[in-house]
């Protein structure tokens, strides 16, 4: 989760700032913030997951895992991108806050999704086992 965090918030503030002087604390504030989102995450990976399963019910175990994989790269890259936005650029002026929050949240998109379903087709069913236990 950490490599995950720590990547996609690195992506989004060179996205939003570009390298320079700064680079290197307002990735460290940022990747702080997205560390404390991360229990959210798992809680919300929980939750998509039960919604997945109830949707597609006659799907195998990967396929799930796929779909609930893409969703969560989006969900949390998006809320990811928004603090790592308000975090470099702030709110003054809220053309340059969206500009800054979806050019980062596409920006990431790729690596999110490369993530997630790595995540998702190994770690995932890991530890749903281990909670089964």
């Amino acid at each position: 989760m950490s490599v995950m965090g720590g990547s996609l918030t690195g992506v989004m503030t060179y996205i939003n700032v570009g390298y320079g002087n700064t680079f290197y604390s307002d990735w460290l504030s940022s990747f702080l913030a997205a560390l404390i989102l991360m229990p959210a995450g798992l809680l919300l990976m929980g939750l998509i997951t039960k919604f997945v399963a109830q949707w597609l019910p006659n799907t195998n175990a990967h396929a799930r895992n796929l779909v609930t994989g893409g969703v969560m790269a989006c969900m949390m890259e998006s809320i990811m991108a928004f603090s790592t936005t308000a975090n470099t650029l702030g709110f003054s002026s809220s053309a340059d806050f969206l500009t800054g929050w979806l050019f980062s949240f596409l920006a990431a998109l790729p690596l999110g999704l490369a993530l997630m379903v790595v995540m998702s087709l190994t770690v995932k069913p890991k530890i749903e086992l281990y909670l089964k236990s």
